[in-house]
């Protein structure tokens, strides 16, 4: 068995990540609106940045539940979704953008929905 308290502290480090990406992309209507623009540009390092946490927060999240738990929810690619965090990390300057704003938009959504569900099944 893992720390279950543990476990839905990280669970809620994600979901208001999730939150926070959802605000931040409200504005972004294409993958141009990330990079034509300084506004845009902040938007994107601010998501990034977001992404990161969720990434390493997924990870740490695994280490706690002895990767028992995020399994159990295949609705989301858990390994991209922790990958994505390498991928920022270590290739900033070959970020895609395009690619960010396909997260955003059909994935982020998911990904809270998800958490929220892993969250009211554990303190059930």
């Amino acid at each position: 068995m893992y720390d279950k308290e543990l476990a839905v502290e990280i669970l809620h480090q994600v979901y208001r990540s999730a939150q926070i990406i959802l605000k931040r992309f409200e504005a972004i209507n294409s993958p141009d609106d990330f990079t034509t623009s300084d506004t845009g540009m902040e938007k994107l390092d601010a998501i990034c940045m977001q992404l990161i946490a969720i990434g390493e927060s997924l990870k740490n999240l695994d280490k706690v539940t002895a990767s028992t738990l995020l399994p159990n929810y295949p609705q989301v690619e858990w390994k991209k979704a922790k990958a994505m965090r390498d991928i920022i990390s270590h290739h900033y300057f070959d970020l895609n953008a395009e690619a960010i704003y396909e997260v955003c938009k059909n994935q982020i959504s998911v990904l809270a929905q998800t958490i929220k569900e892993i969250i009211n099944n554990i303190e059930l």
